[in-house]
């Protein structure tokens, strides 16, 4: 019962939620006034099969990710996400958890820097959620599930990145999030989930073991990147990286100085959308 009663719930939350209240175009003939299926898809980073299913009851046990990306998408209040997690037979996170809920503020953020290239991530460096512009430049991150979805697991045994890299850079990269990864789990010893991306690491990485082991400390910072674009070739930028205080949410937003041939390719990969090929 409890499944559909959950499914339910989403079916109900996403009829409320119009597309232009998301980020998204609201074009085209719809038989409802909220989110298409596709759109929540978009929004969560969950199937349109998986929401499918668990719409009509036959998907049972939703994760906890999975109900925060619902819940982020269909930008529920404090008391419907938890009433969501009750209805997929789950506690609501409590303060040990690593927070991955966008605050109201943080929405606002990104329904407003439209033509920018915004993505949020939690304290472990799992995307939580990217609008289109981020999707258009570094990849659709729509088709990324588990561990990918986590910049650190990515930075040591991920492939097809777009961000250009000298090995000095890699390593440098690596270290900074391995540290980053290492001061979050000091906040949140009893996060399972950071316990089980940490243990991957080590079995999956003797790099990230050797640096892990070393006690290595520093923090991810803000830094200029050259991403090499499909379609519209070397783009560099400025990422600046923004934590926000009390939840611990990082902040990613690339920019490009007004006039620059830069500002003119990113003004370009806006335009493109997300058509180009992930990366």
């Amino acid at each position: 019962m409890a499944t559909t009663e959950f499914g339910r719930a989403v079916r109900r939350w996403r009829d409320r939620v119009p597309p232009e209240a998301a980020g998204l175009p609201a074009g085209g003939l719809r038989r409802a006034p909220g989110l298409r299926r596709e759109e929540l898809s978009q929004l969560s980073g969950i199937s349109v099969d998986y929401i499918t299913r668990l719409e009509q009851g036959r998907a049972t046990h939703p994760s906890e990710q999975v109900v925060e990306a619902l819940a982020r998408a269909l930008r529920l209040s404090d008391a419907e996400r938890s009433h969501l997690f009750r209805l997929g037979g789950l506690r609501s996170p409590g303060p040990e958890c690593v927070p991955t809920r966008l605050t109201p503020g943080v929405q606002r953020v990104l329904d407003r820097l439209t033509g920018t290239p915004v993505a949020v991530h939690d304290a472990t460096w799992t995307l939580l959620v990217a609008n289109p512009p981020y999707a258009a430049l570094m990849g659709d991150p729509s088709g990324w599930h588990g561990h990918r979805r986590n910049g650190v697991w990515r930075a040591f045994l991920g492939h097809g990145e777009r961000v250009r890299h000298t090995a000095g850079s890699r390593e440098a990269l690596r270290r900074a999030l391995v540290a980053d990864l290492r001061a979050a789990t000091a906040r949140y010893p009893d996060d399972r989930r950071l316990g089980r991306l940490v243990a991957d690491l080590r079995r999956d990485s003797d790099r990230f073991a050797e640096l892990w082991d070393s006690g290595i400390t520093g923090r991810h910072e803000s830094a200029r990147k050259t991403i090499d674009h499909p379609r519209a070739g070397a783009v560099t930028l400025d990422c600046d990286i923004l934590t926000l205080e009390g939840s611990d949410l990082h902040i990613m937003v690339y920019t490009a100085e007004p006039g620059t041939e830069d500002a003119e390719r990113l003004a370009l990969i806006t335009t493109l959308g997300i058509q180009a090929p992930a990366g």
